[in-house]
This record gives C-alpha cells, structure tokens and sequence, in this order.
C-alpha cells in the first residue's frame, strides 16, 4: 500500500508542476516500499540524494512559476520549501555519520505529514490565486511556454 496515495487535490493545473508532483509522489511511495526490506546503507544515502536532487529542482520550479505569475504569497511558499528540506538535509548527515536513522519511522511519515500538509495548505493557496487571477492551465503553458 503506498505511503502518499495520489489525489487530484495534489493538482495546480500548471502541467509540468503537477507532472512533478506525481513523480515525488511515486519517488515517496518508492522509498517507502524500498525501506521496508531494510536496505543497505549506500542504498539509503542513494535514495535520500535523489530524493533531496528531485525535491530542490521541483522547488526551483514551482518558485519559478510563482514569480513569474507574481504570487503575493512566495515567501511564505518558499519558507516552508525550505524547512523540508532542512529536515531532509538533517537525516542525511545523521546517516552519513553513520547515526542510526530508522528511515521508515522518520522519513517516511515526515514526507507523508509534509507533502500531504503543503498540497493542502501552500499549494491550495497557491491554486486559489490563480483561480482569483483567471490563470487556468492553458493561459498559463500561452503566458509561460518555458515552464
């Protein structure tokens, strides 16, 4: 059973931002499948480095967008990018040091509460700004071709 189900309340309705989340929603529910038969350490650190590469370029993305189309509240979004990604940073120096992180436990479940907390507050936010903007998917992909 996956540890993030997909929604369609993940959705922005900007294609290659809801195209990432479903790849970090796939890439969590892999990680989480793949702890659960205790892998090798090399294999943990690998994971967390693809997780935490995939994660920053999706943020660098999404903060793209947002200033692009102006959003009053990018700090806020941004802030808060970057408190899980401190967290992620976090677990991996304490793997690296070779501290015993019980990834299941720990990652797993922060990822979980994270990503399900932000789609449903930041990003909702996000959504309803563009709704109040009259930016819906296909002004967007006219107005940003590059995104």
């Amino acid at each position: 059973m996956p540890l993030l189900p997909w929604s369609e309340k993940f959705e922005l309705g900007i294609p290659s931002v809801d195209h990432e989340h479903r790849e970090l929603v796939d890439l969590i529910n892999d990680l989480h499948d793949r702890l659960g038969r205790t892998p090798a350490k090399e294999e943990v650190m690998g994971f967390l480095e693809e997780i935490n590469a995939r994660i920053h370029a999706h943020f660098a993305l999404e903060e793209k967008v947002m200033r692009g189309m102006r959003y009053t509240e990018l700090d806020a979004h941004k802030h808060d990018h970057e408190e899980l990604l401190d967290g992620i940073h976090d677990i991996m120096d304490r793997t690296e040091a070779g501290d015993f992180v019980d990834l299941e436990a720990e990652l797993g479940p922060q990822l979980k509460a994270w990503f399900g907390n932000h789609f449903a507050t930041k990003d909702a936010r996000l959504h309803h700004f563009m709704e109040e903007q009259g930016i819906d998917e296909e002004s967007f992909v006219r107005e940003h071709p590059d995104a």
